[in-house]
């Protein structure tokens, strides 16, 4: 098989910042026919299922900029020099008030590859202990461990539906069933 790529040509910044750079590159497709394409640049992230007793923990969520509400896994940007792992903790507890225990890979998701970089590594946090109220009390209305049993029903009503979100709940629905 003969592997057929883009070339970028040019690229030049748009915009730049601490969570997202745009960009836009020049780039000549293997027929070499050239065209212009933005591109998305953001940190990687985390989301943690963190489960107990056919439970997962879930934040209550409204985002603005679509103007809705649904549940979404704890998460959030990796820090520069911290692991997936490291961040999840982190992230869980500021937002959860809930540290998770004895970490996993559940899940790896790329949601826009063909215009951003964004990565998003899921990883399944196998119960938590309670330290106290989350840090980032902003981060949601409501915190809750949601049954798994409920859970096919919350994406069928778009319930859920942050590209993590639903990657690390279906794959926690899947793992139920075998």
């Amino acid at each position: 098989m003969n592997a057929r790529t883009w070339t970028v040509c040019n690229e030049r910044a748009i915009y730049r910042s601490p969570w997202v750079d745009l960009a836009l590159s020049e780039v000549e497709l293997p027929t070499g026919v050239t065209f212009e394409h933005h591109l998305v640049r953001v940190p990687p992230s985390v989301a943690v299922a963190v489960t107990e007793a056919d439970r997962v923990l879930m934040l209550w969520r409204h985002r603005f900029i679509t103007d809705t509400w649904s549940w979404e896994l704890p998460g959030g940007a990796i820090e520069a020099g911290e692991t997936p792992v490291e961040a999840a903790v982190r992230e869980v507890v500021e937002e959860t008030g809930w540290r998770p225990h004895r970490l996993s890979e559940l899940s790896y998701v790329q949601p826009m590859a063909g215009i951003a970089n964004a990565e998003h590594f899921v990883l399944r946090g196998h119960g938590a202990s309670y330290v106290g109220p989350p840090v980032d009390c902003h981060e949601s209305q409501h915190i809750a461990w949601v049954p798994l049993a409920e859970a096919e029903e919350l994406l069928e009503r778009r319930r859920i539906v942050a590209a993590a979100s639903v990657a690390g709940v279906q794959r926690l629905l899947l793992a139920s069933r075998a």
